[in-house]
């Protein structure tokens, strides 16, 4: 059966997907602690009632800077890391390494970081404090604050509910497939609220909202969103009227003014690159906060409650035990994960973004916390440093495992060489992994990026002419160069397999845009059917219109003529047939020479 070849991650590049998409965007799961196995909490538990001892794990500043000092090893002059502590006798920082190379300004309590995925939790207390105030319920749908015009997936007569999206278990996957960045550097930035709407109106569960952990960036940013607009405010205007101002937070912010700007760490690669800093408009809640060591202390006194705030209600109702996890040792409150080990309940988040990670957690019993800060993007490693300093049981990693991020090196038995510049424009193009999955290869400079569909743009290294290699996932590309010196295919070789993939010679046609009134295309919104099991749906977005083949992605569509369109996508076009009323009875999709009429089925 023909089909209308929307580009997504297909089955055969998933470990692509998993690997290299996931590695670049904002990380944190349960299962990144280590600790032995431990029962979970039950659900109405307080995060702080464990049994067992609860010693401080506070060490003195120079043990703290030993490991740190360990941590950043050879590479002290091109990165940092900061860490600090706070229980009931007052808070340290201690810091080791530079801001950045050439720049030797040491990092301190008030240098600037992203923050990354610590952000979900700030997006939790403000649901927790909307909760006390009695402006919301965790069981009311989110259905209920978002415009009309969108169509909130749910499962059976199961909506999904401001404590699904709190707890990581909406059904909602990690990230929309309508995710599709311009620069996979700043993989959120042009990703827009219609883009999102869009999504949420066609995407189909597949699993009841509640029934499981699935960590998801799209279903906290979309909780951001709409506690945003529940308050008829922005996100980041909430979270300092709620939060940060009544706090005491000042260096804790989304947009930066001169001041906190010449403050923010240069963020770096796994690589020790110079990384791009993140946008998060629409998603803000996910992962947009940057803030310090300090403001992060003062915002772990609060939650441990060494001071009662304003906030201190809604701290103890988003650290109270929510649901469970897929790591039988920790479970969730709103938003902050509760882990069990060693007779001690640890409480926590940590993220990161392209140039970024950080760390925060804290002993409710020992009321203790600890931050710890990088301006390096490798994968967990401050991650250890936090758990250990509040618990000394929980192992630190060895350096060059921790840099690696997942204990061992990507690019282990691959050197990289110097080839000449000119080869890389030989490279330059689209290549067709499968039907809709396809890598794009652009040069910047005298290095070359790849991105595959819907997955974020990463450096591949050459170690010969033709051979590149990836340092943040196991994968390489060979290209094969044809007569006329441009590569006629690349072949991905990974886990042990090798798929090739041709270059594309042809592009979508261009045609041009003509102006429908949206009025005249709600006659064609509905539901198509070109099979049994492959429905096509015809929605409008505002005075966007798109359409959506079952198990795709939704697409953009532009009018040609009054019952033509096109998607500038693929070459592909769609022709609808009307009734004496104008209504859409049918739409015929026109694709590599086929035509396929699909008749309106509601």
């Amino acid at each position: 059966m023909l089909k209308l070849r929307i580009p997504r991650a297909a089955l055969c590049a998933k470990v692509v997907v998993s690997c290299v998409f996931a590695s670049g965007l904002l990380a944190c799961s349960g299962a990144q602690t280590s600790s032995p196995a431990a029962a979970n909490p039950a659900a109405a538990e307080p995060a702080g009632a464990a049994s067992g001892p609860s010693t401080p794990a506070i060490r003195a500043s120079a043990d703290i800077e030993k490991i740190l000092v360990e941590r950043v090893g050879e590479d002290k002059g091109r990165y940092g890391i900061v860490a600090g502590v706070v229980d009931a006798s007052g808070r340290r920082v201690v810091s080791a390494g530079s801001r950045t190379q050439g720049d030797a300004r040491p990092l301190d309590e008030n240098t600037l970081f992203e923050i990354g995925s610590i952000t979900k939790v700030f997006t939790s207390l403000l649901l927790a404090d909307a909760v006390q105030s009695q402006r919301v319920s965790l069981d009311e749908p989110v259905s209920k604050f978002l415009p009309a015009s969108v169509r909130m997936p749910q499962r059976g007569a199961r909506p999904i509910t401001l404590l699904d999206l709190a707890t990581q278990s909406s059904g909602l996957p990690r990230l929309p497939s309508n995710l599709d960045p311009a620069d996979g550097r700043n993989p959120y930035a042009d990703y827009s609220v219609e883009q999102l709407y869009a999504f949420l109106s066609t995407v189909e569960l597949t699993r009841d909202p509640g029934a499981q952990y699935e960590y998801s960036n799209l279903g906290v940013g979309l909780l951001g969103h709409v506690l945003a607009l529940e308050a008829g405010s922005d996100y980041e205007s909430l979270v300092r009227a709620r939060i940060t101002e009544p706090l005491g937070m000042k260096s804790t912010s989304i947009a930066l003014n001169p001041e906190l700007r010449a403050r923010l760490a240069p963020g770096h690669t796994q690589e020790l690159e110079a990384a791009s800093n993140w946008d998060l408009p629409t998603l803000a809640g996910a992962g947009a906060l940057r803030s310090s060591a300090h403001d992060m202390l003062t915002f772990l006194s609060a939650a441990i409650g060494l001071e009662q705030t304003p906030l201190s209600p809604a701290f103890a109702l988003a650290t109270r035990t929510q649901r469970p996890t897929d790591d039988a040792e920790t479970s969730t409150g709103l938003g902050w994960h509760i882990t069990k080990a060693h007779g001690k309940v640890i409480v926590w988040h940590n993220g990161g973004t392209g140039g970024y990670r950080g760390f925060i957690g804290f002993d409710p019993d020992a009321r203790v916390g600890v931050a710890v800060l990088t301006n390096r993007s490798a994968k967990g490693s401050p991650d250890d440093i936090g758990m250990h300093l509040l618990d000394p049981e929980s192992p630190l990693k060895p350096p060059a495992a921790a840099a690696a991020g997942a204990g061992t090196n990507a690019s282990v038995g691959h050197t990289q060489v110097s080839i000449d510049p000119r080869l890389l424009d030989r490279y330059v193009g689209r290549y067709q992994l499968a039907p809709s999955a396809i890598f794009t290869v652009t040069r910047q400079g005298d290095a070359l990026y790849v991105q595959l569909s819907r997955q974020s743009t990463f450096p591949v290294f050459p170690e010969s002419d033709t051979k590149f290699f990836y340092k943040n996932v196991d994968a390489q590309l060979t290209f094969e160069p044809s007569g006329d010196g441009a590569a006629s295919a690349v072949t991905l070789h990974q886990n042990g397999r090798d798929q090739r993939a041709p270059r594309m010679t042809q592009e979508p046609v261009r045609r041009a845009k003509h102006p429908l009134k949206p009025e005249v295309f709600d006659r064609y919104a509905g539901r198509y059917a070109l099979g049994r099991d492959m429905i096509m749906t015809i929605l409008r977005q505002n005075d966007r219109f798109f359409a959506h083949l079952s198990g795709q992605s939704p697409v953009e569509i532009f009018a040609s003529s009054e019952r033509e369109f096109f998607t500038e996508v693929v070459d592909a076009q769609l022709t609808f047939d009307v009734d004496a009323t104008g209504k859409g009875v049918a739409v015929t999709l026109h694709q590599n020479g086929v035509d396929q009429k699909a008749p309106r089925v509601e």
